[in-house]
Order: structure tokens, then C-alpha cells, then sequence
């Protein structure tokens, strides 16, 4: 086991890979500034948790108190960006949460969050695909009374979700077709979806009824912990901007801007949507796919619930474009290592993206999405992101003490009490906030990820050597 955990990658190694120097092309190409960086940020986390998830956990767990289960997650949230944008800085290449355990904690480990981003990313994008079917279906009808037939909507009972796959598979393309483009796109869609907030913010608040904040915690303490552990879904999503780091033309400097940037942006915005959300309607009545838009029907305001409707539509793509992104870097980062099949890390000659990643991932998450129902995805895709979270955080202590003179663009301040406190956070999570099937099921996960680690990728790695003691 020791020989097993000892296998890892030089800082060294890990920084010559995204080298733009050799023979062979195998190094994405820089073009994301700090605005872009934020602006994926963003895209990535606003979008299913503040437009879906919002409500369920106000009418199921939390009551009007879902503002300070908002707080607990960020709180953890925070904590492990702080460790993120640590590593990000120093480590800046692609593979986020993979990339750093790798070089700190050992290929084994790596492995596991790996394994366990692969679930994350690809459970996600699906989920957030079915969501956005389901708005884009309900816009269609309330705008142009169109209404798409009952056998392509599988949340009622139909057969295959097709807008949920080919809106995968449009994504996809603008993908494969290059970083520049995607994140132009993104930052058009992000600033649409931040209007439409603040337009539901501005006209919310003044139908806000304070009795509807009564009793403020229906579900004690418990309840809103709970909440905090559902609700953590809408925080995701700021871990996949360090899988941008190789296509970022000042690391150091602009990924941890991006990642705190765009994740106190959004907490900001989660604690005033959601107490507006819970003051217009009573908490009881949110447990609805569109609880934002509802909302605002609810008190006679169908034309400004059409608007909502068309931002969460909007939000969701921009999630959607970067969980798909996520997941393709993740692939090329660890196909790159040799743990993945060379052609996950095949980089297109015109376009410079890893093409093939990126198709295969699209079209198995189409798939899913068109033919899932995956009501409990959502915490499976929380214990994954959990799972890593803590791993990052150890990571960071770990790596002050094996390379102490590493160039770090950023340093996580009161190390390494913060980076325990976020470990600690996160394990709290899994704990208290998940239901146990949940953490039954990420465990047969991670028994499948180790059957493939020793089967194909131990022997393919291209980590043959272990490092002297630091």
C-alpha cells in the first residue's frame, strides 16, 4: 500500500505537460483573462441550484431558513475555494481537484477524485440537461402555446428527452470548436442570466409578505443542515474553473480572482434570492420545478414569470457548457497521465481542444439525458464533489510540506487551520446532509473506479517511479 500511495507526479513534470514547447502538440492554447475566468465561474454555478433546487429544499428541509443553509454550504464552499485557488496558482495546468491530488497526495488517491469528478461531471450535466428540457418545454408553451409531444418528455411520462440530448449535443460542437468561442458565448448567456436575477430580485422584493417568514425554521436544526447538504448542488461548479488553468494566460494571477470572484458573486445572490423566494410564497408550496418563476405567477405576475423563465433557461446553459468543459479536461488531464485511453487526450490540429474527449463525453451525457430519470443524482453528484473537496484541502498542507519553495501566485491564509477546517467541512456534509443510500451508492462507484485503476490504468501509467522523501 505504501508503494502504492507514493506513486506520484513532480511538480516538475506536472508543469512541463502544458508547455507550449515540443514536438507534439499536447498544450492547450491561453486565451482566458480574468473576466472570462470569473464569467465561467459564474456560468458554472448559477443555474440548477438557484432556479430548481432552491425550493425543494425551503418546502422539504429548511423552511425560510434555506438562507442559512445557504450560508453553511457557502461557508464550506468557501473554504475549499480558498485551497482551490492555492493549488490553481501553483499547479496551473488542466485537470483541477485530479491534477493537485495527483502531485500531493499520490496517482492512487488522484485516482479516486478522478473517478469520483467523472460521476460529478457527467451525473451533473445530465441532471441540469433534464431541468433545462423541462423550462425550455414550459417556455414554449407560455410564450407560443407550443407544445412539444408527450413522448419526447419523459418527465411526463414520455419516452426519450430529446431537447435535453441535443441541447448536450449542441454544447458539445461549440466545445470541440474552441475555449475563445465557448467563452464569448458564455459571457453573453452569464450577463443575461445576472439581469434576470436582478430583475426578479428588484420586482420580488416588493411583494415580499414578512408572515411568510413565519415559523423561520419549521424543521429545527436538522432541517436546515439538511438543506445545506441539498442545496450544496448550487455551489458547484467553481471547482471547474481550475480545470481551465491551462487555457488561462495568467494563472497565478487571474484563476484565483476567478474562483473566489465568482463564488462570493453567488453566494450573495443565492441568501437574497432565496429570502425574497420564501417572503413571496410560503415556504410549503415551493416543493415545483420552477419554484422562481412560480413564484412570481403566484402573485399575478405571469409576464415577469415568463422573463424568469427564459433567464433559468440561459443560467442552465451556461452550466451546462461548463460541466461539459469540466469533464473533458478532467479526461484529457488523466488520459494524459496514462490512466485513460491516449485518445481522451488527442488535441484537434485547427481547433486545439481535446475533440475527441469532448465527443465522447457529449454524446454519452445525451444519452443519459435523454433517457434518465435521475431524481436522486443530485446527491450523488454532492458526495463526489465533497469527496474531493476534502482531498484538495489535505492536498494544500501536504504540498507546503513537500515543496515549501514553490512559487505560489496565491497562499491560503492561517494554514493549515483553514485548509483542516475545510476537510472538516466537507466530511460534515457527507454525514450529516446526505442520505445514506447516497453514500452506499458512491461507494459501489468508487469499488467500480478501483476494478479499472488495477486492471487497465496502473499499468498504463506513466508514473513508473516513486519520489525521495521531501
Amino acid at each position: 500500500m505504501a508503494a502504492i500511495l507514493e506513486r506520484r507526479k513532480p511538480i516538475e513534470a506536472i508543469l512541463a505537460e502544458c508547455s507550449e514547447e515540443g514536438g507534439e502538440s499536447r498544450a492547450l492554447k491561453r486565451t482566458l483573462g480574468v473576466w472570462g475566468v470569473t464569467a465561467l465561474g459564474v456560468g458554472a454555478i448559477i443555474g440548477t441550484g438557484i432556479f430548481v433546487l432552491t425550493g425543494k429544499a425551503a418546502a422539504l428541509n429548511a423552511g425560510p431558513a434555506i438562507v442559512i443553509s445557504f450560508v453553511i454550504a457557502g461557508i464550506v464552499s468557501a473554504l475549499a475555494a480558498l485551497c482551490y485557488a492555492e493549488l490553481a496558482s501553483s499547479v496551473p495546468v488542466s485537470g483541477s481537484a485530479y491534477t493537485y491530488v495527483y502531485a500531493t497526495l499520490g496517482e492512487f488517491i488522484a485516482w479516486i477524485v478522478g473517478w469520483g469528478l467523472i460521476l460529478e461531471y457527467a451525473l451533473g450535466a445530465a441532471t441540469v440537461a433534464i431541468g433545462w428540457s423541462g423550462y425550455f418545454s414550459d417556455f414554449l408553451y407560455a410564450t407560443f402555446g407550443i407544445a412539444i409531444p408527450k413522448a419526447l418528455r419523459p418527465f411526463e411520462g414520455g419516452f426519450i428527452n430529446l431537447p435535453a440530448a441535443l441541447i448536450i449535443l449542441l454544447i458539445t460542437v461549440l466545445l470541440i470548436r474552441g475555449t475563445q468561442e465557448s467563452s464569448t458565448v458564455n459571457k453573453i448567456i452569464v450577463a443575461t442570466k445576472l439581469a434576470v436575477v436582478a430583475f426578479f430580485i428588484i420586482l420580488g422584493s416588493r411583494h415580499v409578505n414578512p408572515a411568510n417568514w413565519h415559523p423561520f425554521a419549521p424543521f429545527g436544526v436538522d432541517g436546515i443542515i439538511n438543506g445545506a447538504g441539498l442545496v450544496f448542488f448550487a455551489y458547484i461548479g467553481f471547482d471547474a474553473v481550475s480545470t481551465s488553468a491551462e487555457e488561462v494566460r495568467n494563472p497565478a494571477r487571474d484563476l484565483p480572482r476567478g474562483i473566489i470572484g465568482s463564488l462570493a458573486i453567488c453566494t450573495v445572490l443565492y441568501i437574497i434570492v432565496s429570502g425574497i423566494l420564501t417572503g413571496i410564497v410560503p415556504y410549503s408550496r415551493l416543493n415545483v420545478p420552477s419554484p422562481v418563476s412560480f413564484a412570481l405567477i403566484q402573485v399575478g405576475l405571469n409576464w415577469a414569470g415568463a422573463i424568469v423563465a427564459l433567464g433559468a433557461i440561459a443560467g442552465l446553459t451556461t452550466v451546462l457548457l461548463v460541466m461539459l468543459y469540466g469533464q473533458s479536461r478532467i479526461f484529457f488531464a488523466m488520459s494524459r497521465d496514462g490512466l485513460l485511453p491516449p485518445l481522451f487526450s488527442r488535441i484537434h490540429p485547427k481547433f486545439c481542444t481535446p475533440y475527441l474527449s469532448s465527443a465522447i463525453v457529449g454524446v454519452v451525457v445525451a444519452v443519459v439525458a435523454a433517457v434518465g430519470e435521475l431524481d436522486v443524482v443530485a446527491n450523488l453528484v454532492n458526495i463526489g464533489t465533497l469527496a474531493a473537496f476534502a482531498l484538495v484541502s489535505i492536498g494544500v498542507v501536504v504540498l507546503r510540506h513537500r515543496e515549501p519553495n514553490l512559487k505560489r501566485g496565491f497562499r491560503v491564509p492561517w494554514s493549515p487551520v483553514v485548509p483542516i477546517l475545510s476537510a472538516l467541512g466537507a466530511v460534515a456534509l457527507i454525514l450529516k446532509g446526505l442520505p445514506l443510500m447516497t453514500i452506499l451508492s458512491f461507494f459501489t462507484w468508487m469499488a467500480i473506479g478501483l476494478v479499472v485503476y488495477f486492471s487497465y490504468s496502473r499499468k498504463r501509467s506513466k508514473v513508473g517511479f516513486s519520489l525521495p522523501p521531501a
